[in-house]
Formats: structure tokens, sequence, C-alpha cells
């Protein structure tokens, strides 16, 4: 290996063993996720050894096209289902070894969630100021005290989130952008540690779509909250600083965007494409790169001093 000696990479693969343990602080931690889903004696991989890490305070985007395993792995954070092997934890909770009420508490206190379908997220009967009310009775505090609290975080919310005068509305008498903001103000009730979001706009037109952005970037920003959304829209996508996309159950490549002055010293976002390598050391080549060199089954890899060479196994 050309200026790389084996001692060297032995010294390097030891530095790494004996470091911080794989997602030490983060928020959300994947560690090769396993989902498998058994139906008429065919089992289906979801999951395929996916790895994802969330830093505190984050607001980030999962991409895919259907069936790529983004909804499962938001199912698998929310509580709503367990992983079949691997690891999962968030906010220092470990979703494999969770009994039913510890999941019922992680689900009312550690996260929130805002489905697609506006009609799943409020309950028809109760007003806005109501179903914001709702999980915080349902957690727990009794008492004038606990009373005159929830009202005020009601008030707090609605009105961050420019929704204060559906206060003594019912979902019937809001709009759709108006739903999904207060369904916000809903998941965040209990000042949960992580939003997370499945398609959230995918009912809305894009002007509408883009106040209920607006409203989990004012949440990220204003209460710290850690924000997870899962999208197809790019649009939605291009609005966050990473997004993360997952292909065949794993994590395949992610956007990093950055502000950069330009020459004329006026400020630009600029976008940068990465392929994920995960945990087992996969590397998911994009299809037109490995089409473009008619690359298949297998390549030649060789070590340079600064960067991997990926070559058909046919190069000379």
């Amino acid at each position: 290996m050309r200026d790389t000696t084996l001692a060297e990479l032995e010294r390097r693969v030891a530095e790494r063993r004996d470091g911080p343990a794989y997602g030490d602080g983060a928020m959300i931690v994947c560690d090769r996720l396993v989902r498998v889903f058994s139906a008429d004696g065919v089992e289906v991989q979801a999951l395929q050894g996916l790895d994802l890490l969330v830093r505190e305070g984050e607001l980030m985007a999962l991409v895919g096209a259907s069936g790529s395993g983004k909804s499962t792995l938001m199912n698998i954070l929310a509580g709503l289902d367990v992983p079949t092997a691997g690891a999962a934890r968030v906010a220092g909770c470990d979703l494999l070894t969770m009994d039913a009420r510890a999941r019922l508490r992680y689900r009312r206190e550690v996260v929130g969630f805002v489905w697609q379908q506006t009609a799943r997220n409020l309950l028809p009967y109760l007003t806005a100021a109501q179903n914001v009310a709702l999980p915080m009775q349902l957690r727990g505090r009794a008492g004038r005290a606990g009373r005159a609290g929830r009202a005020g975080r009601v008030r707090e919310l609605l009105s961050m989130l420019d929704v204060a005068e559906c206060r003594d509305r019912r979902p019937h008498q809001m709009s759709g952008g108006q739903q999904q903001r207060v369904a916000i103000a809903v998941a965040l009730a209990n000042a949960p540690s992580v939003l997370l979001a499945d398609e959230p706009t995918g009912e809305l037109d894009s002007a509408t779509g883009e106040q209920v952005f607006a409203a989990f970037r004012r949440a990220n920003e204003e209460l710290g909250t850690t924000v997870v959304i899962v999208t197809h829209d790019r649009a939605v996508a291009g609005e966050v600083r990473r997004s993360v996309a997952i292909r065949d159950g794993r994590t395949s490549s992610e956007v990093l965007r950055r502000t950069e002055l330009d020459a004329q010293g006026r400020e630009a976002m600029v976008a940068r494409e990465y392929a994920t390598l995960d945990r087992a050391g996969r590397l998911q080549l994009p299809a037109e790169y490995t089409e473009a060199l008619g690359m298949e089954h297998r390549v030649l890899l060789e070590l340079e001093p600064d960067h991997i060479a990926v070559r058909p196994d046919d190069a000379p």
C-alpha cells in the first residue's frame, strides 16, 4: 500500500477502537439497525444495518423513495415499532429494551410526533387549545397550579406558531396549514427532546407548506428542540442544513449546506453531497457513477496517501 505501512494502519485501527463509543453525545443514535417484517412466510428487510447520528438541537431531513425504509425508521424513533436487531437510542433511552410502560412514557415525554394526515393529529371534537392541553393532562399535573401552567403553555405555543386566533376553533374550522401548526403545538406540549414529522407538508400546497416548515424552524430555534422531518419534497429538504438520503434500508448519502461569503462579500448557501460510509465500511455508490463506468459485481480499490481510488475490475 503506497506510503502507508501495515504497522501504521494497525495503529490507526487501534486508536479508533480505544476511542469514545459510537454516538457519544448524540441525541439520536442508530447503530447497525435492522428491522425485518414477516408476511405469509416471506421476510422483508426494511432496514439493513442502518447507521445514523443526529446531534442535539439539529434540524434535519430524511429523504428517500417509497419503500426505502425511512418511514420504518421514523416509527422506530417514535416508539411505535421495535427494531429486530442493532441499537437505537434517543435522548439516552434504549428503544430495544423498553417495556410497555417505559415506551408509553417515552412517547408522552421524550418525543413528539406529527403525521402527514391532518385528521390523525387532532381530535375533531376538541378546540385547538384543548388539543394542545390534552398531552399535558395525560402526563398528569393536577390542581390549580397545574391548570394555570397548562393554560400558559397553550398560549405560548399557539402564539409562537402563529395560530393564536385558532384557540377556540375545532379542526374543521381551520385550514390545513393551521391544523398542522396546531399539531406541532400538540407535539411540543410536553417539551419533548425530539420532534418527529412524517411528510408533514404532503397534503398541503407549496405556500402553506412553507408556513408549516417555518413553524418547525421556529420550534427548533426558539425551544432548542431537535427536529427530524421525513419528506420526499426536495424543496423542504433544501431548507435544512443537513439532509440524509435512505436507500434500500441504509443511509446512502448526505447533503450538508452552509453559508459562505462570495467574492463580493455576499452570503450564499453552498450545498455539498457526500456518500455515507457505514459502521461496517459499506459505501453506496451513486447509480449514475457506476453505470457511466460499467461497474458491476466488483471493483478495484487502491489506497492512495489521501484518498481511495475505485475502478472497474477490468481497468488497467
